[in-house]
C-alpha cells in the first residue's frame, strides 16, 4: 500500500476526556496528533460544544435535581470520516430520565461537521428518497406510532456507520418511550445515484 492511500485509510486517534462532578458522570472524545492543529481544534470545539448543548438541554447544572451520565460511542473513524454519538442521559425524579442524542459526522481532512442535506448533490430529493424507505421499514417492523410518520425533517438525526447512512428518531420523537431510539440503517448503494461523492457518504462506496 502506498503511502498516501495508507494516510487515507489511517482512523484519527482519539482520547477520551473524563468530568466527574457531583450529579455529573461525563465522557466524552477528543482527536489528537492530527497533522493540522486547525482541523483538530475545529472538530474539538465541535465536539465540546455539541456536549455543553447537551448539558444545557438536559437542565445542568441550573436544575439542582438533575443527575446527568453521558458518554459517546464512535460509529465511523477511517476513510478521512469521522462519525460519532454523543448520548446523555439526565434523570431528574419521576418514572424514568430522559435520554437525548446528538451525532457529529466530520471530514477529519478539514474539520467540516456535515449536515444531511451535505451528503447528497445539490437538488436531490433526498428528504422524500429517506423518507419512503423509512415508511416502508416502519410497516415491516410493525413499529405503533405516536404520530403518523409523513416525513424526515431535512436536518433529521443521522450518523454514518459502515457503508450505511442510519437516520435515527428521538425518544418519543415517533413512538413511546419503551421503543428508544429509532434506528433506520440505509445502505449507502441504495442511494448511490443521489449521494456527493466528496462527502462521508461518496467515500464509504468505493
Amino acid at each position: 500500500m502506498d503511502q498516501d492511500l495508507e494516510l487515507e485509510h489511517q482512523p484519527v486517534s482519539i482520547q477520551t476526556y473524563k468530568v466527574l462532578k457531583s450529579k455529573l458522570n461525563l465522557l466524552y472524545p477528543a482527536v489528537i496528533h492530527m497533522n493540522s492543529p486547525k482541523v483538530q481544534h475545529t472538530i474539538n470545539t465541535t465536539i465540546v460544544d455539541a456536549v455543553n448543548q447537551q448539558l444545557h438541554d438536559q437542565g445542568y447544572p441550573h436544575n439542582p435535581s438533575t443527575d446527568v451520565t453521558a458518554y459517546y460511542e464512535i460509529k465511523t473513524n477511517e476513510r478521512r470520516v469521522l462519525s460519532l454519538s454523543l448520548i446523555n442521559y439526565a434523570f431528574s425524579g419521576g418514572a424514568h430520565g430522559n435520554t437525548i442524542q446528538k451525532s457529529l459526522t466530520f471530514s477529519t481532512e478539514t474539520g467540516k461537521n456535515y449536515t444531511l442535506s451535505e451528503l447528497f448533490k445539490p437538488g436531490s430529493d433526498y428528504v422524500a428518497r429517506l423518507s419512503a424507505m423509512i415508511a416502508d421499514e416502519i410497516k415491516r417492523r410493525e413499529i405503533p406510532l405516536l404520530v403518523e410518520f409523513t416525513s424526515i425533517r431535512p436536518d433529521q438525526d443521522f450518523y454514518v456507520a459502515d457503508k450505511s447512512l442510519v437516520i435515527y428518531f428521538q425518544l418519543y420523537e415517533l413512538a413511546a418511550y419503551v421503543y428508544g431510539f429509532l434506528y433506520f440503517p440505509i445502505s449507502v448503494y441504495a442511494l448511490q445515484d443521489i449521494i456527493a461523492e466528496d462527502g462521508p457518504l461518496g467515500k464509504m462506496m468505493y
